[in-house]
């Protein structure tokens, strides 16, 4: 079997991956630049197994890396890295034909996983599929929205209607936006209509239009929603909530591709790509018999759940921030920054509101805060009650979170660090708990009076209870 290289400007990274690769007794090569690996294909060197490389390196970058092996090789599977987890990064790796996005920090066995799936790709000489897509307001590391980022990408060389869902304020639209944009219908409208915001008895004129004299007030015709996306994609928000008789008409549409305007007599060729939304549970209101079952598999061709922001807690820091800076963007004023405090709490507020409420907070600190750093006194006063916290976050989310954290840049310290605070935190709180007394807190901890000795001097704790002597015995 050829080599997997490797290509990534950090040091680091690339040890990782190295000794992962050896221990799997998996040949490789390491590259610290672009130009580095493609220099190696200009001298005429054999072509990878796999290449595996980092988007943003100094020189070109992983995007140009692709596109140039590509045109050479395009049957040679490449996995692109990056330490920016947004929209953009995952749907341009796809653009360029990548075989698979690869977020850092990363999972070691998940990288291993997709470099032995790649091999087998390549082994098997299946090639790449290529996809697209761009929006820098979706952003996210969670897995979940990686998941999402993946399907935006697959879905921009498809026609394939979509359904997408998630509760109110997850961004839906914004996905369906981002379908479309990188989409074969990109440089045609896209339309966008909330089906439970508008009138039942005006919904219908406002999707197919109405010729003049159609009711009462039509004084002249007009075009519907369908003749104004002509081309392109229209969204149908809140589709759940669209009355009996236009979900037939609107089947009717999906089925013949033709409607009519009201009061017309003559068909109109329908040529729109359907993204269609909801909050609700459609399979429950087909049961209920609130939503025709036929006109649900039709619009249920593909479909992306968009997590509600509880469950990607991790990407609520990245989100804060963003919106904080495009907050003061809009504003015209100098850009706030958040504390760690102040966004360690919001990491763990359950946001009912989901995406939309966490920027109108920011909005709302970008006018009301004080001063440039925007602490936990600065939150709103029903953020900071303690009753809104989070039923479900737990130490073990925290510790998740402070360990992506630790290896996007201290790879080879993370155990140690973690495992020193975590004794350091354990055992102060148990002294503090007996008020200094050790051997009680060693019982309470279920370890040694030697064992929490030998902790507290290795800590360091004894220095800091310097100035509060432990109270003897009794």
């Amino acid at each position: 079997m050829k080599p997997v290289w490797i290509v990534d400007d950090d040091k680091s990274i690339r040890w990782v991956l190295e000794k992962t690769l050896a221990r799997e007794q998996v040949p490789f090569r390491s590259f610290s630049s672009a130009s580095e690996a493609l220099s190696q294909l200009d001298l005429g060197t054999e072509p990878p197994q796999v290449l595996v490389s980092d988007i943003r390196m100094p020189g070109e970058s992983g995007l140009e890396l692709l596109k140039q092996v590509k045109l050479r090789f395009p049957s040679l599977p490449v996995i692109i890295m990056t330490a920016y987890s947004d929209l953009d990064s995952a749907v341009a790796a796809f653009q360029g034909g990548a075989f698979e996005y690869l977020p850092k920090p990363f999972d070691v066995d998940q990288a291993l996983e997709l470099i032995r799936r790649a091999i087998d790709e390549s082994l098997h000489q299946i090639d790449a599929s290529s996809e697209i897509g761009l929006v820098p307001e979706i952003l996210g590391q969670a897995p979940a929205m990686q998941e999402v980022f993946r399907a935006v990408g697959r879905l921009s060389q498809s026609n394939a209607t979509v359904m997408i869902t998630g509760e109110s304020g997850s961004g839906k639209e914004l996905v369906a936006r981002a379908v479309h944009r990188h989409s074969l219908r990109s440089d045609k409208p896209f339309i966008a209509i909330n089906t439970a915001a508008i009138p039942k008895d005006l919904l219908e004129s406002e999707l197919f239009g109405h010729e003049r004299g159609a009711f009462t007030g039509a004084a002249a015709q007009r075009r519907g929603r369908f003749e104004q996306a002509e081309g392109g994609t229209l969204f149908l928000d809140e589709i759940g909530d669209m009355p009996a008789e236009l979900q037939t008409r609107l089947l009717r549409v999906l089925s013949d591709g033709n409607y009519y305007r009201v009061g017309g007599h003559s068909p109109i060729k329908a040529n729109v790509r359907i993204i269609a939304a909801t909050h609700q549970n459609l399979e429950t209101r087909v049961k209920e018999g609130l939503f025709r079952e036929d006109l649900f598999h039709r619009l249920n061709v593909i479909r992306v759940r968009l997590p509600s922001l509880r469950e990607r807690r991790e990407d609520i820091p990245i989100l804060a921030r963003h919106f904080l800076h495009k907050s003061a963007q809009d504003l015209g004023v100098e850009a706030k920054r958040f504390s760690e405090a102040a966004l360690r709490h919001l990491a763990s507020l359950d946001f009912p509101g989901n995406v939309r409420q966490l920027e109108n907070i920011c909005h709302w600190l970008t006018v009301m805060a004080p001063g440039q750093l925007v602490d936990l006194a600065d939150l709103p006063a029903e953020l900071r009650d303690s009753s809104l916290l989070s039923t479900t976050f737990d130490w073990e989310s925290g510790l998740a979170m402070e360990v992506d954290r630790l290896l996007a840049g201290s790879v080879g310290q993370v155990h140690e660090k973690l495992i020193s605070s975590f004794e350091r935190v354990l055992i102060a709180r148990a002294l503090a708990h007996t008020g200094g007394r050790r051997i009680e807190a060693a019982q309470a901890l279920g370890i040694g009076r030697n064992t929490i000795t030998r902790k507290i001097q290795e800590l360091g704790l004894d220095s800091e209870r310097s100035n509060n002597p432990e109270p003897a015995p009794g």
